[in-house]
């Protein structure tokens, strides 16, 4: 199995007004983003292709929504990368960054 090409854990999932988990983990692996509750099991995904990341308007620096079939999550991951060695997940941007560069988009 290779290794993922973007993996993030502590994320608060939530859909709509409804939180899903408080402490999930996001993959990016084999062309595929999944997201995943803290303790392992999926609640979605999808090949990165049909994958829309963005950063929402009016939210802060750490949030990004990411559009799944036909459903729309908002992922807080944090609002910079934490210090090497340090536990945290990555930055929002990263991770629209990596959903756009595993789907081959290129920003625009």
């Amino acid at each position: 199995m290779a290794e993922p090409e973007f993996t993030a854990n502590g994320v608060r999932i939530e859909q709509r007004l409804r939180s899903l988990t408080r402490a999930g983990q996001v993959r990016i692996n084999d062309g595929r983003l999944e997201l995943l509750t803290s303790y392992g099991s999926e609640i979605d995904s999808a090949p990165v292709q049909a994958v829309r990341a963005s950063k929402p308007w009016f939210a802060p620096d750490g949030r990004a929504l990411a559009d799944l079939n036909g459903k729309r999550y908002l992922l807080t991951l944090g609002d910079h990368d934490p210090a090497p060695g340090q536990p945290g997940p990555p930055a929002a941007g990263r991770f629209i960054e990596a959903v756009r560069r595993a789907a081959g988009r290129r920003r625009g």
